[in-house]
């Protein structure tokens, strides 16, 4: 009997303090109820809980999963509850659609769904809405997703195409918009994969080589000469990032700010601004850039925290953080480069922000346009006569890309340089006058880049 409770003394010390469905549901109302984002406060809970391997991957998996898919269970589980869930507590509505998304998205058999998400309603959100839990859940789990999509069609093409895929159906409208009709599914579905994490081997650093060797396997990026795709694990353990060798930063994210620095420039190129800098990722790349042509950037940040992760992002580099507003640093026709990453709706980084499309709103990028519009010109006024300024958004939406440029060029002094270094290295990245990637066709977020020189 004693070698029996040792033994399972042992076993009980393997096991995680709360079950990941347990972190993936606090995880879930911590976004829902307290507007957290998943990616801040799921690897705290992680930690918190020692979930690792297996169990943090489930957690992940659910959290993530959950989240970016919030709008389509919710309606499949008003239809099978035949109630507007927004008549149901949150904190119930949350376990369902953890229990509705392991049923329609996940390999766990419907018996292991259903019982898992009940005992986590018992324990987590009431005992007196267990068989309330049941009884929907089964009814979820009596159709497939494709079968309750095909069920809960409207006729309406886009609302339907933005059901099955998990969208706003005015996100969808923007990114057709765009794109046309035909590549909108696919541009849809490649926001419910999640990215590998991509690493930028800073230049003069590490070479790519050195990078991947050290992360044991890790994949050259098909596009940017920096970029290297981690196979898995944590980026913040890797010799090279801790150190500042490397960081983690998209592959689209890459190539804008490398275009920016390749953009044919007659005359000095020695003064550089980033005016949008934080968090770094950009800053960090130019930085190592500008110092192998002996260059210097000023990082131009409003926020202080995020000023601070500038500084970190470009230590030892060529790079003078200022914290102050973009609109209205410097002294005008004194820079070479300008960047200016406007802040904007972040659409074309869904995939990461699993959240994020239930929170945006249409509103919201017609508040940005103004403050973009009044960047882009102080870019062009910092620059000198012949200067590069790039424009870049994480967005394709017409309305804080082409249209922003269009509205800022009517005032003159300024004309559009082909971004030949990308469009002539990537295919299909052409957007008229514009460089647009696309996760679906690039693998990359859907950055936007325009740049423009200075002609007085």
């Amino acid at each position: 009997m004693s070698d029996k409770r040792n033994r399972r003394r042992e076993a009980e010390r393997d096991l995680p303090k709360v079950n990941p469905r347990r972190v993936a549901f606090d995880a879930v109302r911590a976004v829902t109820a307290d507007n957290a984002y998943a990616n801040l406060v799921l690897p705290r809970m992680l930690a918190e809980t020692d979930n690792s391997g297996r169990d943090a991957a489930l957690a992940t998996e659910l959290t993530y999963g959950t989240l970016r898919s919030l709008g389509t269970l919710e309606a499949i589980l008003a239809a099978a509850s035949g109630r507007d869930v927004r008549e149901l507590q949150q904190d119930l509505v949350d376990a369902l659609c953890l229990g509705a998304y392991q049923l329609l998205y996940m390999r766990i058999p419907a018996h292991a769904a259903v019982a898992t998400t009940v005992s986590l309603v018992k324990a987590a959100v009431s005992p007196r809405v267990s068989g309330l839990t049941n009884a929907v859940l089964r009814k979820v789990a009596a159709k497939d997703l494709d079968t309750w999509c095909e069920e809960l069609a409207t006729g309406d093409r886009l609302a339907d195409l933005a059901l099955r895929h998990a969208h706003p159906k005015w996100i969808a409208a923007e990114f057709e918009a765009v794109l046309g009709p035909d590549e909108l599914a696919p541009a849809l579905a490649a926001d419910n994969v999640a990215p590998p994490v991509h690493l930028c081997a800073k230049p003069g650093r590490i070479t790519k080589g050195d990078l991947s060797r050290e992360t044991r396997g890790g994949v050259h990026g098909q596009w940017s000469p920096y970029a290297i795709y981690l196979p898995g694990g944590d980026p913040g353990r890797l010799r090279a990032v801790a150190t500042g060798l490397a960081h983690v930063q998209d592959e689209g994210s890459q190539l804008v700010a490398v275009a920016l620095a390749e953009a044919p420039l007659d005359g000095p190129d020695r003064s550089w601004i980033d005016l949008c800098a934080g968090p770094g990722g950009k800053t960090g790349l130019l930085g190592a850039l500008a110092a192998q042509r002996d260059a210097r950037v000023d990082a131009v940040e409003i926020q202080p925290h995020r000023a601070e992760l500038v500084a970190k992002a470009a230590r030892g580099l060529p790079v003078t953080v200022h914290t102050g507003d973009g609109r209205e640093f410097g002294e005008p026709g004194t820079a070479d480069r300008v960047l200016v990453d406007a802040p904007c709706s972040g659409l074309g980084a869904l995939r990461r922000r699993p959240e994020a499309r239930w929170r945006k709103q249409r509103k919201d990028i017609d508040e940005l346009v103004p403050l973009q519009r009044e960047l882009l010109a102080s870019g062009l006024r910092l620059a000198r006569p012949g200067g590069i300024v790039a424009y870049v958004t994480c967005s394709p939406v017409a309305a804080e890309t082409e249209e922003v440029v269009a509205a800022v060029l009517k005032d003159g002094g300024a004309e559009v340089v082909a971004a030949e270094w990308l469009t002539g290295r990537v295919p299909d990245s052409r957007r008229g006058d514009y460089a647009q990637l696309w996760p679906h066709r690039h693998g990359t977020d859907a950055m936007f880049l325009a740049l423009l020189r200075k002609t007085g």
